[in-house]
């Protein structure tokens, strides 16, 4: 759609930054009279909390995964699945979403300029729901036609607690169209930062980063009204200029000036029930640069609303049963600076766009997901029936000036909905999964009315042979699950004309069949504890997997010259762009993930590698854009002064995708600190990409100009809470 770079345009936000200020400002003031010893006692009670949930020796790998349906740790899961806490999250010290999914084996997040906005790519597959990101409960379906990414999210990682990811089309209970996988983020919770005796309490932190010379701050305030009913808030403002790369040049466009929120309150009726109320909202501005002028003013509100139900029966029999209610509304305004040379839509023919004039993006997603699982046995096989259904509905309003870029976004509404039922067996050694999704959708616009449905099957069988010390921990599993994603509503409905640079034509297709992906997947699950010493513990996953989707869709060049094309003969260049169906994408890989812990640290490693390429109907072969990079990651850390002191770092290989001609090989080395230096004070430090090397995503590879990642970056940050 044209060469955009992007540069932010730090804007002042001012009542917003005033108001946090002074709650930092009261907030350290009060801190200096809080009480150390309920430090003390906070921090004794989360030790004990997490005691609790877990067993002695477990690792991160035995957390429950907040997106399991059945109550699963990620160990446990017959399925590639992998969880990122709260401990960890504050280890990498993220500022963007990227950031916090450093190591999640088969996982790539691109962003190019626009630091805060975010694509997941999981196996290969992202972009117009491939991958279904979720936020408390809420989908995540912004899309804006552009070079390289097309389907963006919005989160700050400081709201965020845990990262939930599960990959491949096994996913398909929690949504349709999640062919890749899915990615949950769980916001945090008053009863996290709220000790048992506390009514309130409250942290404030600060944080400076050297690369770009960025300044983050943070507070957080929580209210128990009474022992069934608590209420958290956190707001966080970052201001960071443009970044220098490895290579010691600046890259324009990189610095933002972001105030995001969070309001939560939970509500337990009953013994059994738990009602969670919800918002999260961000507010963005920034300048767009073409040729390292400012071209585009653009304003960016992304505004999240979840209400989720939960009531189980008291001997968790036959009812545990959810209802999550969603609202998702972004809306991005882009206002031009100055005349813009550009071509009518509608005649390719040249216009001249002129200063003032706007486009607008607004995309509304409305979503309800409601599932019961029953638990029984029948002749000594234990039985977890999960059955529910769930609907989205996206409504994309877009407009502005012919030629703007609103025009290459079309409006529509889109209704995505799906029902289910899957059943776990479970006996002695042999653990079987067995279910059917059944989806449909509707997709129209002022001329266009399409829908489609599928059945979709999973099964999986899960076998733990062994019952000899060593090896009565490890699991063997086989999977075959089906997806279906629809077409979205631009790479169906996608017009008009080239806007900028050269003029072609875009031409929908109402004709653009579903995808349909077809995983078959092996893996290897394995846990021991007491290996080397006692309390220690090992847990390994592993897993290979094959998926072809069918009817792939992806973006193609016609030829006016191809009679069968339906390209027309026009001004500009002799081609047309259109989204068409391909016979299928092909894309295989392997993934592991193992940490080891004990009482004196802990050492991870991780590893993915994905091959993929698309062939026509005819035949013809083409390796597949977005195949990320292969990747190692070794994580070491290690524990001092009874566990105040945790000092480590991470390696991180990154081998080329085939097929892509700018993408490098590249290392990268981070290294952290953290240290509890009192009760109520914590210190944390970071370096990441501590020798400074050059490199760029190679997702961005297919944009117009590379965008290079942030060289060496220094992090300090700290954090007071008290409470009482």
């Amino acid at each position: 759609m044209g060469l955009v770079n992007w540069e932010w345009r730090g804007r002042s936000a001012a009542n917003g930054a005033a108001a946090l200020l002074a709650s930092v400002a009261a907030i350290a003031l009060s801190a200096q009279l809080a009480n150390a010893q309920q430090a003390a006692d906070q921090q004794t009670d989360q030790m004990k909390k997490a005691d609790e949930a877990a067993p002695a020796g477990a690792t991160l790998l035995d957390k429950i995964l907040v997106i399991s349906r059945t109550g699963e740790t990620a160990i446990e899961s017959l399925a590639s699945a992998s969880h990122v806490d709260q401990e960890q999250l504050d280890r990498r010290m993220a500022t963007t979403p990227n950031e916090m999914l450093l190591g999640v084996p088969g996982v790539a997040a691109q962003a190019d300029a626009r630091r805060v906005s975010t694509s997941i790519n999981i196996r290969g597959l992202q972009d117009f729901g491939r991958v279904a990101v979720i936020v408390d409960g809420a989908r995540q379906n912004f899309q804006r036609s552009d070079h390289g990414t097309q389907s963006t999210f919005y989160i700050d990682p400081e709201l965020v607690k845990s990262v939930d990811v599960i990959r491949g089309p096994v996913a398909n209970t929690y949504g349709s169209g999640a062919i890749g996988g899915v990615v949950f983020f769980d916001t945090k919770d008053a009863e996290d930062f709220l000790k048992p005796n506390e009514t309130w309490a409250g942290s404030v932190t600060g944080r400076y980063e050297s690369n770009g010379k960025g300044w983050t701050s943070s507070a957080s305030g929580a209210y128990r009204f009474n022992e069934n009913w608590d209420a958290l808030g956190n707001i966080v403002y970052r201001n960071y200029d443009d970044y220098k790369d490895g290579g010691g040049d600046t890259v324009k466009g990189t610095g933002f000036d972001v105030l995001s929120g969070l309001l939560k309150t939970t509500i337990r009726p009953t013994d059994n029930s738990e009602l969670k109320l919800g918002w999260v909202g961000s507010s963005d501005g920034w300048n767009e640069i073409s040729g390292g002028v400012p071209v585009n003013d653009v304003d960016l509100k992304s505004n999240t609303f979840t209400a989720r139900y939960n009531i189980t029966d008291e001997d968790k029999s036959w009812l545990d049963l959810h209802i999550n209610t969603s609202y998702n509304k972004t809306n991005l305004d882009l206002t031009s600076l100055v005349p813009q040379n550009r071509f009518d839509p509608v005649t390719g023919l040249p216009i001249v766009l002129p200063a003032g004039s706007q486009s607008t993006f607004d995309v509304g997603t409305t979503g309800i997901d409601i599932w019961n699982t029953s638990r029984f046995e029948t002749g000594g096989i234990a039985h977890e029936l999960t059955y529910g259904g769930d609907w989205v509905g996206d409504n994309v309003k877009t407009g502005g000036a012919a030629g703007g870029d609103s025009f290459y976004t079309p409006s529509g509404k889109r209704n995505v909905s799906g029902t289910y039922v899957q059943d776990k067996l479970t006996w002695e050694w042999l653990e079987v999964i067995a279910g059917l999704r059944y989806d449909s959708y509707s997709l129209k616009d002022d001329t266009h009315d399409i829908s489609g449905d599928k059945v979709s099957p999973r099964i999986t069988v899960g076998v733990t042979p062994f019952e000899s010390a060593g090896l009565a921990g490890l699991q063997f599993y086989g999977t075959y699950a089906e997806g279906y994603r629809s077409p979205s509503i631009t790479e169906t409905l996608i017009s008009g004309n080239h806007p900028a640079g050269v003029s072609f034509p875009f031409l929908p297709n109402p004709n653009l069949r579903p995808e349909t992906g077809k995983t078959t997947e092996f893996g290897i699950n394995y846990k021991q504890n007491d290996i080397i010493e006692a309390g220690d513990a090992f847990r390994l996953k592993a897993a290979y997997f094959n998926n072809d989707v069918d009817d792939y869709i992806d973006g193609v060049t016609l030829s006016p010259f191809d009679p069968t094309s339906g390209c027309p003969f026009g001004p500009g260049i002799p081609i047309c762009f259109q989204y068409q169906n391909f016979a299928k994408a092909k894309i295989n890989g392997f993934e592991m993930e193992g940490v080891y812990d004990a009482a004196w640290g802990y050492a991870g490693l991780s590893a993915s590698t994905i091959s993929g390429h698309t062939i026509s109907y005819e035949g013809d072969r083409a390796d597949l854009a977005t195949i990320p990079s292969s990747q190692v990651t070794a994580q070491l850390g290690l524990r001092f002064l009874e566990d105040k002191l945790t000092v480590g770092g991470e390696v991180q290989y990154n081998g080329k995708p085939k097929g892509n001609a700018v993408a490098k090989d590249y290392t990268l080395v981070n290294a952290f600190a953290s240290y509890q230096a009192t009760d109520n004070l914590k210190v944390d430090f970071r370096a990441d990409n501590l020798f400074d090397v050059k490199y760029a995503n190679p997702l961005n590879g297919g944009t117009t100009v590379a965008v290079y990642e942030p060289g060496i970056t220094l992090k300090l940050a700290a954090t007071m809470r008290f409470g009482g």
